[in-house]
């Protein structure tokens, strides 16, 4: 899935406040270089009339003490104390959300975790779901090396370390889809390390965690029947987990829901039918390096599969 990352165009408050800094020191450094440039000109203008002499009046010291001294001092005072501030800003999650995610990295992929209800965690990858206008703890944590998490319309980078949990936080101002990216090197598919953030009304946020929650039925039609039968017998099971079924695999992505995410392999392909058979038969021709053996499955056996996954609702 291609869908941009905007940086320039922030869409929640944390965003915001970075976008203001960013700003703010783009101008004044635009303004320092043309100053300085003006002065590197007029002394060159001064030696080249031969008028090299240090003016050295009251109304040139003064001069000397404004611009070399204050004016300096005061853009390095305001610069740190706004920085500050959105670092405070960006660092310090309300202490009220309303949802906190558990995002964990993999390589190279992200696992999500809500818990939906004492007795329930929803578990799902690559996509966060958070509801418009409401903030979201993010607690980071990672499986195996250093990863970065950047969502840069909503939030700044936040690093992903092995045996340590960092804290962030999001809020979106509208709905829309805000893609991230891991942005720590991780290794060969570091670039294939997509995130998504889905923001939507908190009505469809409550809707789609309660989908969520559910486990897989049982599927009826007998194709289907047939690639359950698959999934649980191969290599499949053992790392993968769909609830309601017997696979409790946890080395790879939980696919109870699998049909209603938008892409696989974290942004690798688009969850299409065509591009899961595809990926079922020889991901290491897509991804090379990710932890899916290929598999050795007959033409009847994959396509039985890949009938079973799609009701993955």
């Amino acid at each position: 899935m291609t869908s941009p990352m905007y940086i320039l165009h922030g869409a929640g408050p944390v965003a915001a406040m970075q976008d203001k800094l960013g700003w703010y020191l783009m101008i004044v450094s635009i303004i320092v270089v043309v100053v300085v440039g003006i002065l590197v000109l007029a002394g060159a203008r001064r030696r080249h009339d031969g008028r090299d002499q240090v003016a050295r009046s009251g109304s040139g010291m003064r001069w000397v003490i404004v611009g070399g001294i204050i004016v300096p001092a005061t853009v390095l005072v305001v610069t740190f104390a706004l920085t500050i501030a959105t670092e405070d800003a960006t660092a310090s999650p309300p202490a009220d959300p309303a949802v906190t995610v558990q995002v964990i990295g993999h390589r190279w992929w992200w696992e999500v975790k809500y818990l939906a209800d004492p007795a329930h965690t929803v578990v799902t990858a690559n996509e966060i779901h958070i509801p418009v206008g409401q903030p979201v703890r993010v607690e980071l944590s990672s499986a195996d090396v250093i990863h970065s998490f950047w969502i840069p319309q909503l939030a700044g980078k936040t690093d992903v370390i092995p045996g340590q949990r960092n804290v962030a936080w999001l809020e979106a101002d509208s709905p829309g889809i805000y893609r991230g990216a891991c942005t720590e090197y991780c290794g060969l598919q570091h670039s294939n390390m997509a995130a998504f953030v889905v923001a939507e009304s908190p009505a469809q946020f409550a809707e789609w965690l309660e989908t969520q929650a559910k486990s897989a039925a049982p599927p009826s039609d007998p194709d289907a029947a047939a690639g359950l039968a698959v999934f649980q017998k191969s290599a499949c099971a053992a790392c993968h987990a769909i609830r309601g079924s017997d696979a409790l695999g946890q080395v790879g992505p939980d696919l109870t829901h699998l049909v209603g995410r938008m892409t696989l392999a974290a942004g690798a392909l688009e969850n299409t039918r065509g591009n899961l058979t595809g990926w079922i038969a020889n991901s290491q021709a897509i991804k090379p390096g990710n932890d899916m053996p290929t598999m050795t499955l007959s033409a009847g056996d994959l396509q039985a599969l890949v009938s079973y996954l799609e009701t993955l609702k």
